[in-house]
């Protein structure tokens, strides 16, 4: 029983994750969009606010994913049973 969590705990780990995938992807959907603008496009201010919006849409569609969904390993390693037993 002492490896169980609490539902707090649980919620609080998903929304540290939640909040940095978002803040990863969208750092990286700005940092393509400044490089597109210099190079591409004649540092135009569009490719930078949809490289972030493509961010900030990826981070949000993954946490709304993770909390609809509570029953994913997220990066835990599963122990197989040893001897072929099924307990």
């Amino acid at each position: 029983m002492a490896d169980q969590k609490r539902s707090e705990d649980v919620l609080g780990e998903k929304w540290d994750r939640c909040i940095a995938d978002t803040a990863i992807k969208t750092a990286s959907g700005l940092g393509v969009g400044i490089v597109l603008s210099f190079i591409l496009f004649k540092r135009k201010t569009w490719p930078v606010a949809l490289g972030t919006g493509f961010g900030l849409g990826m981070g949000y569609s993954n946490c709304q994913n993770d909390f609809q969904q509570p029953y994913l390993l997220h990066g835990k390693r599963v122990k197989a049973p040893l001897n072929g037993s099924q307990s």
